[in-house]
C-alpha cells in the first residue's frame, strides 16, 4: 500500500478521489441547506395560512363554544387558546406583523416576551445523507390575539413535530456504491494518466541495458506522442553514435595490428636478449590493452540476439573450459533456471571473473544458486583480497590498484568494467566483497526474466 501510495498513480488517484468526494459533499451540503430554507419557508408561509384562517373561523364560533372547537381544530406546529393575554413587547415580531396585516385594521396583534417551552428544546434536520444535523430555523413564539368582539386569544407557533418514520431501507448501500464507483473512477482516470510515463520510464530503463531495443509506439495524446518521438529520435541518435565509435575503435585496432606485428618480427632481431624480452613483453601489453579496449566498446554495443539459454549448462562449459587452460576452477551448485540473454556476452563476463580470480587469487571457487527468483554467482579466489576503499573504484575503466595485486599480475583494469557492462545489460549486477575466510569474493546477480522482453 505504501508503494502505491508514493507512486503516480497512487498520487493522482487520491488526488482525484479526494477532490470528488469534498466536490461531492460540498455540493450535497449546499443543496441540503437550500432544501431545509425552501422547507422552512414553505411551513412558516403554511403556518401563516393556518393561523390566519383558525382565528376568523374561531370568530365566527360562539363564545361559548370556542374551547370546544379549539380543543379539535388545533393542529400540531399551531396552538391558539382562549385565555388572558399576556405581557406585551413593544415592538412586534415577523410573524406578527404579516399576520396582523393579513387579518386587518379589526384584530389586535402583540408580541410577548414568553415563549413556548418546546422553543428551547433543539430541533435538527437530517442532512448530507443522515450523517450532519441541519438546525431548524423556524417560528417560535407567543401572540396575544383580540378578536373584533374582544375576545382574548392566545396564538403559539410550535416547532415542528420529530419525524418517527421508518428509516428508507437501503440507503446506506446507496451510499456505499457511489463511493465504490467514484474510488473506481478516479483508479482508470489515474491509470489512463500515469500509463505513458510508466511507458516512457520503462523505456528509458530498456535503453539503458539494450541501445538496439525496439522503439516506443507512437500513440496515446498528441504530447505523448511527440515525447515518444523525441525518445526514438534520441535513442536513434545514440545508437548511431555508439556504432561509429565503435567502428572507429575498431578501424583503430585493425590499424595497429599490423605495425605491431612488424614490431614484433623486428624485435627477434635484437642481439640483446634481456631487452629484447623487456621490448616483447611491453609489445604484448600494448597488443592486450588494445584487444581488451575494443572488447570494452563492444559490450557496450550490445549487437548479438537475445535468446533464452540454460544457466547451469553456460557455467558448466565456462568451468570446462578453464579447466582445459589449466586453470584451477572449482564448480558448486545449480541455478536450475533459464533466462534470456546474449549467449557470447554472458560467456564472456563469466570468462572475465574467473580469469580475475586465477590471476589474483590462483583459484577460482564457483558457487551458484537461487535468490528471490534471481541466480547468484559467486566467484571466490584466494588472493590477498582489496582495500575497502578500492571495492568501487576498481569497476572504472583502466583503473589498477597500487598494490602487488595488479603490478605483478599485469592486466589493463578493464575486464571487471566489462563484465559490469554486460550484468547491467541483462538486468543484473555486480559486487565485490572480501570473503571473511581470506580472498575476494565477486557476486553476479542475474534476474530469471529480463524485463521489457
Amino acid at each position: 500500500m505504501r508503494a502505491f501510495l508514493g507512486s503516480m498513480t497512487g498520487r493522482v488517484f487520491i488526488t482525484l478521489l479526494l477532490g470528488v468526494l469534498i466536490s461531492a459533499t460540498l455540493t450535497q451540503l449546499a443543496a441540503d441547506n437550500e432544501r431545509q430554507r425552501v422547507i422552512d419557508q414553505y411551513r412558516n408561509n403554511n403556518q401563516l395560512e393556518r393561523a390566519e384562517q383558525l382565528i376568523m373561523a374561531t370568530e365566527i364560533v360562539p363564545a361559548s363554544a370556542r374551547p370546544a372547537y379549539l380543543a379539535v381544530a388545533n393542529r400540531p406546529g399551531l396552538k391558539l387558546d382562549v385565555g388572558a393575554p399576556l405581557p406585551a413587547v413593544a415592538t412586534r415580531s415577523e410573524f406578527a406583523t404579516i399576520l396582523s396585516g393579513r387579518l386587518g385594521p379589526g384584530y389586535r396583534i402583540e408580541s410577548t416576551a414568553e415563549r413556548p417551552p418546546s422553543c428551547g428544546q433543539p430541533h435538527h434536520q437530517a442532512a448530507l445523507f443522515g450523517v450532519l444535523r441541519l438546525e431548524w430555523h423556524g417560528y417560535c413564539e407567543t401572540i396575544n390575539v383580540r378578536l373584533r368582539d374582544g375576545e382574548e386569544l392566545r396564538l403559539q407557533m410550535l416547532p415542528p413535530r420529530p419525524n418517527t418514520g421508518p428509516a428508507q431501507p437501503g440507503f446506506g448501500w446507496v451510499i456505499i456504491l457511489f463511493l465504490v464507483l467514484i474510488a473506481f473512477l478516479a483508479y482508470l482516470v489515474a491509470r489512463m494518466t500515469t500509463r505513458p510515463l510508466k511507458r516512457l520510464a520503462q523505456a528509458a530503463k530498456d535503453l539503458g541495458q539494450d541501445i538496439n531495443h525496439a522503439p516506443l509506439e507512437l500513440a496515446g495524446a498528441s504530447e505523448i506522442r511527440q515525447a515518444s518521438a523525441a525518445f526514438n529520435a534520441m535513442q536513434a541518435r545514440i545508437r548511431q553514435y555508439i556504432f561509429q565509435r565503435t567502428q572507429m575503435l575498431a578501424a583503430i585496432t585493425h590499424d595497429l595490428q599490423t605495425p605491431l606485428t612488424r614490431m614484433r618480427l623486428r624485435l627477434e632481431k635484437v642481439g640483446d636478449r634481456e631487452l629484447q624480452e623487456r621490448l616483447i613483453g611491453d609489445l604484448s601489453a600494448m597488443q592486450e590493452m588494445v584487444r581488451e579496449g575494443l572488447d570494452l566498446a563492444r559490450s557496450m554495443d550490445t549487437t548479438e540476439t537475445m535468446q533464452m539459454l540454460d544457466l547451469d549448462s553456460l557455467l558448466d562449459s565456462v568451468c570446462a573450459d578453464a579447466v582445459d587452460a589449466r586453470q584451477h576452477v572449482e564448480l558448486a551448485g545449480r541455478a536450475n533456471m533459464a533466462l534470456l540473454g546474449r549467449p557470447m556476452d554472458l560467456r564472456r563476463c563469466l570468462v572475465n571473473l574467473i580469469d580475475n580470480a586465477v590471476k589474483y587469487g590462483h583459484e577460482a571457487s564457483v558457487m551458484v544458486d537461487r535468490v528471490g527468483g534471481a541466480a547468484r554467482i559467486r566467484i571466490r579466489d584466494r588472493g590477498p583480497g582489496i582495500a575497502g576503499a578500492e571495492l568501487a573504484k576498481v569497476f572504472d575503466p583502466f583503473y589498477r590498484i597500487e598494490s602487488s595485486r595488479s603490478r605483478e599480475s599485469g592486466g589493463t583494469g578493464l575486464g571487471l568494467t566489462i563484465a559490469r557492462n554486460i550484468a547491467e545489460q541483462h538486468g543484473g549486477s555486480i559486487t565485490l566483497a572480501n570473503h571473511p575466510g581470506g580472498g575476494l569474493e565477486a557476486t553476479l546477480q542475474l534476474p530469471e526474466y529480463y524485463p521489457g522482453k
